[in-house]
């Protein structure tokens, strides 16, 4: 499975099987995505392979984060995958992905601070911050 930024300077190949993915619904994850959620897939700490521009690759993590880190094509600011060596994952933005993962979200997390506008519609397991504290969805 392959995934690319929107000007093809970075490629990568996700060399393992995924083991979890989400919409994670935090001001932190709409914000680098301008959307209302942004779905996450997670392989092991080497399940991602470079194919061509990871010295493309700017990052900035906010000095409060505890699991954020937000890593960008410099040309086209596309979303690209991270390395979250505290939990040896791999966060890949699903939307760079140019193949089927073969895997669709499983809940929705940080939903306490979803965008006031937009309405879950979806029967997605839900928790209110982190993943571990899954709860069904309303109603």
């Amino acid at each position: 499975m392959t995934g690319s930024c929107l000007c093809g300077a970075v490629r990568y190949e996700v060399t393992q099987d995924p083991v979890w993915a989400h919409n994670c619904h935090c001001s932190r994850c709409r914000k680098t995505r301008g959307s209302a959620f942004a779905s996450n897939l997670f392989v092991a700490g080497d399940g991602v392979r470079f194919l061509q521009g990871e010295d493309q690759l700017q990052s900035y993590k906010p000095a409060d984060a505890e699991r954020f880190t937000h890593v960008f094509c410099r040309h086209c600011g596309s979303t690209m995958p991270w390395r979250d060596e505290r939990r040896g994952m791999v966060v890949v933005p699903m939307g760079s992905l140019d193949d089927d993962p073969g895997i669709t979200p499983r809940a929705n997390i940080f939903v306490e601070s979803k965008a006031p506008w937009f309405m879950i519609t979806d029967d997605l397991p839900q928790t209110e911050g982190a993943p571990g504290s899954l709860r069904p969805p309303p109603g």
